[in-house]
């Protein structure tokens, strides 16, 4: 089937509905990158509960510090999500990518920097609200089982409630860093060779996401 330009079509898309569906995450997606580059998000706000996906090729961080939390939700019912609060003082990602897909559609937004290996995407004060993280891990000086309210390597917001579970050290390094998240605050956020872009379905009914 194809539409009146000529061009293929996919289905009966309701496009006021699409817009609704994709509007919010695309703008909160667009203003998280460009508000995180100056800096402009406190560390504590009311998360969507939307999950969201970061992949790179390289993580490299000084001053890392990770502990559980639960973040609280802006829908009502008081819903909280547990996550492993991880924060690095200073990171070099290489090859980075965020997607998110927009809730019941198969479109997806992904963001895309530092590609160049000599010119990483770059942060301070990284903190991560995650709930799955896969890659290689290298610790560099780690503490292990630290009371998670003693917390300082991490950056000055990375440090958890007293008596629980903490860990921190002073460099660490992911490769093939593939997680899930719900959250991303940073002090900067520098992302060279920016790329943001609306993915629509392909032929095989898949919109390319980080992972």
């Amino acid at each position: 089937m194809k539409d009146a330009q000529g061009d293929p079509a996919y289905g009966r898309t309701n496009w006021r509905r699409f817009a609704v569906a994709v509007a919010v995450p695309t703008a909160a997606a667009g203003a998280l990158v460009f508000g995180l580059a100056n800096g402009a998000f406190a560390a504590s706000f009311a998360i969507s509960g939307q999950p969201f996906k970061i992949s790179a090729d390289k993580l490299d961080g000084v001053g890392f510090a990770q502990y559980g939390d639960q973040l609280d939700t802006a829908t009502k019912g008081d819903r909280d999500v547990p996550v492993a609060m991880s924060g690095i003082a200073s990171a070099k990602l290489y090859n980075l990518c965020q997607s998110v897909r927009a809730p019941g559609s198969p479109i997806s937004l992904t963001i895309r920097a530092g590609r160049d290996a000599d010119a990483p995407a770059k942060a301070t004060n990284l903190l991560i609200g995650m709930t799955e993280l896969n890659g290689n891990a290298e610790f560099t000086d780690i503490n292990i089982g630290q009371d998670a309210s003693t917390l300082g390597q991490g950056g000055p917001k990375a440090s958890g409630p007293l008596g629980s579970f903490g860990q921190e050290a002073s460099r660490v390094v992911i490769t093939d860093l593939k997680q899930t998240a719900v959250s991303t605050t940073a002090g900067t956020f520098t992302l060279t060779g920016l790329n943001l872009k609306i993915n629509f379905p392909g032929k095989d009914g898949n919109p390319p996401e980080c992972f």
